[in-house]
């Protein structure tokens, strides 16, 4: 089992920037492909962001690439989300995910462990 807690949410302007940050427990967490998605009320589960166990290799919706950069840590089983020049549309609840895998596919169903979420609002 993982357990995935993430942090880093809030309330910030158009324009403005926010790092969220995915603690990792459990299982051999550098062996994991980890990723970023979102939802935002009344729309589905998004993919935002991914990155392969090695860390060489990250995946963008075409929506905030160029914006968002995905990294990870494994020395502290950690993958963080810095997200600049957020937008209106980003706000939504995201979430980090896990799965026991090289590779880091888009799907919801792909990932195996989901954390609770975290809160950004994007203001005018």
């Amino acid at each position: 089992q993982v357990q995935l807690v993430e942090s880093g949410g809030g309330a910030v302007q158009a324009g403005g920037s926010l790092r969220l940050s995915c603690a990792a427990s459990g299982r051999t967490f550098s062996s994991y492909a980890m990723g970023w998605f979102r939802q935002a009320p009344g729309k589905d589960r998004e993919f935002v962001a991914g990155i392969r166990w090695s860390g060489e290799t990250t995946y963008y919706t075409d929506s905030v690439e160029g914006r968002f950069t995905i990294s990870r840590d494994n020395a502290k089983n950690a993958v963080y989300l810095q997200m600049n020049s957020l937008k209106l549309e980003d706000t939504a609840v995201y979430f980090c995910a896990a799965v026991d895998y090289y590779y880091c596919s888009p799907s919801v169903s792909f990932f195996d462990y989901w954390g609770q979420g975290t809160q950004v609002t994007v203001s005018s």
